[in-house]
């Protein structure tokens, strides 16, 4: 019984070891990155801030935080012009 244990508690253990920090995970977080993309820009008066997804996502992209809380996601290659004119997250 106390090997069973032993084995489990190890294992455990095992399990939460960090990963080494250098290294580069293939692991990318989803709320990062955008797979949606608006049709139709918001209105400026709608837009609190946007913040660019990670630079290792498929498809670079601007998501933007709305006043109601919400947040939507353009491609950075659609809105460059319309960024000069917000401001940053």
């Amino acid at each position: 019984m106390k090997l069973i244990t032993m084995a489990l508690v190890c294992l455990l253990l095992a399990a939460m070891w960090p990963q080494d920090v250098t290294s580069k995970s293939m692991h990318v977080p989803s709320a990062r990155c955008c797979f949606d993309f608006l049709e139709r820009l918001p209105s400026q008066k709608l837009i609190r801030c946007y913040r660019n997804t990670s630079p290792t996502c498929s498809h670079p992209a601007v998501i933007f935080r709305l006043k109601k809380g919400q947040e939507s996601c353009a491609l950075s290659s659609k809105v460059q012009d319309y960024l000069k004119k917000l401001k940053p997250c």
